[in-house]
């Protein structure tokens, strides 16, 4: 019987060596792996390629497989393959000519669980399609494109600009303040009504938003009785806590980088307010029309975008069904991401990659498109909030710069260390925002 044991134990280790493992390893991929798919990292049996992402900086550890691997790889995450595409060709080819071939969104179990995949964002097929209908009519009822929406946006941020005045020049943290004027917007859009800065109420809502990033957005509708529609109480919820999740805390972050950035390029700040008090002075607020004949406070605008990372892979697709995309096969249920970081970073696109540099947005003085820059995504599934975005941006970031000049606290060294979460964010900093003559 001990002889049989110290057989049986022999054999175990034997197999359990480390040479056996990896053969065991590399035959499981082998055998598992669809056949013409892209190549990428080895993964182990049940956690992939999890244990190789540093979960403070996955999305530069990305950029490393992208380097070794080309503009399409394979990336074995445990529970779901997924497969990392860069480069602008490539992530044209999927989302717009191939758009209803990666049009759904993966099916995360936890993901299910809370939100069972309704909502907005990432709701698939029929039921997001009258999702998104509903959201794009009822924000265009509530004023998207249109001048009344605008002017709660300027009403705003006259409201931002006294909060901040009433720091008196002193260091403080724009985190919360931001996301006070931000959130508004959406409460304005969604509740009919804006909260005070100091509502009880609205400060625990922002800090569960902060917490947890999962809150999102919409309002009520007509299908309540059609059994066959997605229109219910529980989906309205989601969608509701869906454009809080878009409309609040990737525009709050973007401000913040930009603030930030522009503490600690003093030089590039200074343009910025000789062009706001060129066209509009010190009493004329800023707009959407004041916008063309401000190139480069828009070029700003725009590279703080770029710099600042805020998604640095669009949410995640799924493949409807078994396509073929550079003369690779991919698979129904395959998981496709795109790699924001390395467009945004590309040096055949970019002069300056990693340095802030409004020039990329600029030709002979006038404000030039970029057909690289992708921060809302492209194709069927883009960003439906990408004006209401882009009119906060310019219009609060503007505002602010028209009234004050932000610096670094004396003594305190501002850095660009971002925090991962759902968006790359500042981590939590102080600034002084000098009031202007």
């Amino acid at each position: 019987m001990l002889e049989a044991l110290s057989s049986l134990a022999a054999a175990l280790w034997a197999a359990l060596r480390p040479g056996t493992v990896l053969l065991g390893t590399l035959a499981f991929l082998l055998f598992t792996a669809p056949k013409n798919y892209p190549p990428g990292p080895l993964g182990l049996p049940f956690v992939g390629s999890l244990l190789q992402l540093d979960p403070e900086k996955w999305h530069l550890v990305l950029q490393e497989f992208m380097k070794k691997y080309g503009n399409i790889f394979s990336l074995d995450l445990g529970a779901f393959s997924s497969i990392l595409l860069t480069g602008l060709p490539l992530i044209k080819e999927a989302l717009v000519h191939q758009g209803e071939n990666f049009s759904n969104r993966p099916v995360v179990p936890l993901q299910e669980r809370i939100i069972n995949n309704k909502g907005l964002i990432m709701s698939s097929g029929q039921l997001w399609k009258e999702q998104r209908r509903f959201a794009l009519t009822t924000l265009r009822n509530f004023g998207l494109g249109k001048k009344s929406l605008e002017e709660r946006i300027q009403e705003e941020a006259s409201y931002l600009i006294q909060m901040i005045r009433e720091e008196n020049g002193q260091p403080f943290d724009p985190h919360f303040t931001i996301n006070n004027a931000v959130s508004n917007i959406i409460c304005s859009i969604t509740f009919g009504e804006r909260f005070d800065y100091q509502d009880d109420q609205f400060q625990e809502l922002l800090r569960m938003l902060d917490e947890v990033l999962n809150l999102q957005t919409s309002v009520y509708c007509q299908h309540k009785g059609d059994a066959a529609s997605s229109f219910r109480e529980e989906n309205l919820i989601y969608n509701t806590l869906d454009l809080f999740l878009a409309g609040t805390e990737t525009t709050s972050t973007a401000l913040r980088w930009g603030l930030l950035y522009m503490a600690l390029n003093p030089e590039i700040q200074e343009k910025v307010q000789a062009e706001i008090d060129r066209v509009l002075g010190q009493s004329q607020q800023p707009s959407t029309a004041a916008r063309e004949s401000m190139p480069y406070t828009n070029a700003v605008v725009h590279e703080v975008l770029r710099m600042g990372n805020v998604i640095p892979l669009n949410v995640p697709r799924e493949v409807t069904v078994d396509t073929t995309l550079a003369g690779y096969h991919l698979p129904k249920g395959t998981v496709v991401m795109t790699n924001l970081t390395a467009l945004h970073n590309d040096p055949t696109e970019w002069a300056t990659p990693d340095t802030f540099n409004p020039e990329h947005f600029l030709e002979n003085g006038q404000f030039k498109k970029r057909e690289s820059f992708l921060p809302f995504s492209i194709g069927k599934r883009m960003c439906l909030g990408e004006q209401l975005a882009r009119t906060e941006l310019f219009i609060f970031f503007t505002s602010l710069l028209q009234k004050f000049t932000f610096r670094p606290p004396e003594n305190e060294k501002l850095s660009l260390k971002f925090r991962v979460s759902l968006t790359l964010a500042p981590v939590s900093h102080r600034l002084c925002a000098v009031p202007r003559g």
